[in-house]
C-alpha cells in the first residue's frame, strides 16, 4: 500500500528508473502507452507507474482525471496482458494521483505487448535484444556461473586446469599442505563440486582461474578479453591482436601491464607528475578493464571484452547494456554479476562498491585528459579514454561532458563545482572566468547541471549540482 508519505518521498528524492515512472496525464492517459509501460516495468522486475505528477524535476502533484473507474482499467490490463496490476488512488491535497503497482514477470517468462518484448532504455521503451530474451528464457536453469565447464574431472585434472597457486595468493591465504586441502577450499567457495562421477568445475572457476580457457571449451575461450593495438586513429592497420588465454583473475595484472605498456607517451603533464609517463594512467586502465570484465553479459554468445588502443584514444567495451544510465556511472552502482564481483573484490582486483569510475574521471583530470566518454551501442557498453587535448582543441560536447563529470565528481565528494574549480579542471587562468561560465551555461542548457540555490544566489560565487542531485 502506497501512502502519501511514500509519494512525498518519491517526489523529493526518487529518480525515474526501470522501477518507477511519473506521468502528468492531467486529463487522460493513452491506454496503449499504459500497457507498454506495464510490460516494460514487469520485464525489469516490477515497479510503479504514477499518474498525476510532473515528470520533470522539481516534481509536484498536478492531479489526474484519467481512469476514474479503476475497476475498468484493472480488467483491461488483465485481459490484454494476463497480469493483475493493483491500481491505487491517492487523494493528495494538490490533486488526485493514481499509482499502478506492477508486479515482476514470472521467472523465465518475458512479457510482450502485441508481440514486442519491451524494456526501458533511458526515457524510452525499446524492444529487448535477442540476448536479453535468451537470458530471461534460461532463468529456469542454473546461473551461468554455476553451470559446468568440466564434468567428471579428477583431482589431478582440477589442479592441472586451474591455477590454484594464484588463487590462494590473490585471496591472501596460505597454500594448503595437501591437495585435499586445496580442493576443500575451492569447494567451500562453490568453485568446484564433488559428484559421484568426479569433480564438476564451474564456469565461475574456469573464467577466473583457468590456466588456459581454451582447455575447457571454444565457448569459454571466446570469453577471454581481446586486446587490439592499431597503428593510427582508425582500424586500417593492426599492429597487434592479442587474445586473452588465462582466467580473468590469474591473467589480470599481466593484461593491464600489456595495455599500459602499449600506450603512447604523455608529455603534457610534467607540472603534475615529474617524470615521463604513459598517455593513459595504469590505474585508469585497471579500473576500466576490471569494470568491463565484471559487468559484461555472459549470456551474450560469441562476444568478449575488447580493449582497443589507437594513437589518440583507448576504447574498452563489454557485451551487454548497463542496468543504469551512462550519465549515472559516477554516482550509482548496480552489479550485473554479483558472485564474480564479490570474488574479484576479495582478490583485490576491483572495487565492488563502485568507486572505479570515480577514479577514472579523477585521473583524467589529474593527467589533463579530456573527460572519458561513456556510450552504449545496440549490444555493448563502451568507455573511451582520450589522449591529451588543450582546452582550445576540445569540441563543445567534450567541454560539456567534462563539466558534467567534474560537477558529479565534486558532488559525490561532498563538494560543489564552481567557476574556479572548473577553471582548475581545464587549467584555465582567472582571466578566462567568462569562458568557464560559458561552458557551465552550455552544460546547464544540456540539462546536465543546475545551480545550487541553497548556497547563494550570487552569480560570482555560484555553486552547481549535477541534474540528479
Amino acid at each position: 500500500m502506497i501512502t502519501q508519505e511514500t509519494l512525498n518521498l518519491w517526489l523529493a528524492q526518487a529518480p525515474e528508473d526501470e522501477h518507477l515512472e511519473f506521468k502528468e496525464a492531467r486529463q487522460q492517459y493513452d491506454t496503449t502507452k499504459l500497457l507498454r509501460y506495464c510490460v516494460a516495468l514487469a520485464n525489469e522486475g516490477g515497479g510503479y507507474l504514477v499518474l498525476g505528477v510532473s515528470d520533470q524535476r522539481p516534481r509536484h502533484v498536478v492531479g489526474t482525471q484519467a481512469y476514474l473507474n479503476r475497476g475498468d482499467i484493472t480488467a483491461r490490463i488483465l485481459s490484454a496482458l494476463r497480469m493483475r496490476v493493483d491500481v491505487q488512488e491517492l487523494l493528495h491535497p494538490d490533486g488526485r494521483v493514481l499509482v499502478f503497482a506492477i508486479p515482476p514477470r514470472p521467472a523465465g517468462t518475458p512479457l510482450h505487448h502485441e508481440g514486442t518484448y519491451l524494456m526501458r532504455a533511458g526515457e524510452e521503451l525499446v524492444p529487448m535484444s535477442p540476448d536479453q530474451l535468451k537470458r530471461i528464457l534460461s532463468e529456469g536453469g542454473p546461473d551461468w556461473f554455476e553451470r559446468s565447464a568440466r564434468d567428471g574431472a579428477s583431482a589431478d585434472d582440477v589442479v592441472a586446469l586451474l591455477d590454484t597457486q594464484s588463487f590462494f595468493e590473490l585471496m591472501g591465504l596460505p597454500y594448503p599442505t595437501s591437495r585435499d586441502g586445496v580442493l576443500a577450499r575451492l569447494e567451500q567457495e562453490r568453485l568446484i563440486e564433488s559428484k559421484p562421477a568426479g569433480w564438476c568445475i564451474s564456469n565461475l572457476a574456469a573464467i577466473l582461474l583457468a590456466k588456459r580457457l581454451d582447455a575447457f571449451s571454444p565457448e569459454l575461450a571466446r570469453k577471454g578479453p581481446r586486446v587490439v593495438i592499431y597503428e593510427g586513429s582508425d582500424k586500417l592497420v593492426t599492429r597487434e591482436d592479442k587474445p586473452g588465454l588465462k582466467g580473468y583473475a590469474v591473467g589480470f595484472e599481466s593484461l593491464v601491464d600489456f595495455v599500459h605498456s602499449s600506450a603512447p607517451l604523455n608529455r603534457f603533464v610534467e607540472q603534475v607528475v615529474r617524470e615521463e609517463v604513459k598517455m593513459f594512467p595504469r590505474q585508469a586502465i585497471r579500473e576500466l578493464v576490471a569494470n568491463a570484465l565484471v559487468h559484461q553479459d555472459f549470456e551474450a554468445s560469441g562476444q568478449s571484452v575488447m580493449v582497443e588502443m589507437y594513437t589518440d584514444r583507448l576504447e574498452v567495451s563489454n557485451p551487454g547494456l548497463p542496468p543504469i544510465k551512462v550519465e549515472r556511472f559516477i554516482d550509482e552502482f548496480r552489479s550485473r554479476n554479483e558472485r564474480l564481483a564479490e570474488l574479484m573484490r576479495r582478490m583485490r582486483l576491483c572495487e565492488e562498491k563502485g568507486s572505479g569510475i570515480d577514479k577514472v574521471v579523477h585521473l583524467a583530470e589529474v593527467y589533463q585528459l579530456p573527460a572519458p566518454d561513456f556510450r552504449t551501442s545496440e549490444t555493448r557498453t563502451i568507455v573511451i579514454l582520450f589522449a591529451h587535448q588543450d582546452f582550445a582543441e576540445m569540441s563543445k560536447s567534450d567541454r560539456i561532458r567534462a563539466c558534467y563529470q567534474h560537477c558529479a565528481l565534486k558532488y559525490v565528494s561532498n563538494e560543489r563545482m564552481s567557476n574556479q574549480s572548473l577553471r582548475e579542471r581545464f587549467k584555465l587562468p582567472e582571466s578566462k572566468a567568462a569562458t568557464a561560465s560559458q561552458v557551465i551555461g552550455a552544460t546547464k542548457d544540456a540539462g546536465l547541471v543546475k545551480a545550487d540555490e541553497s548556497d547563494t544566489t550570487s552569480t560570482r560565487y555560484a555553486r552547481y549540482l549535477p541534474f540528479w542531485a
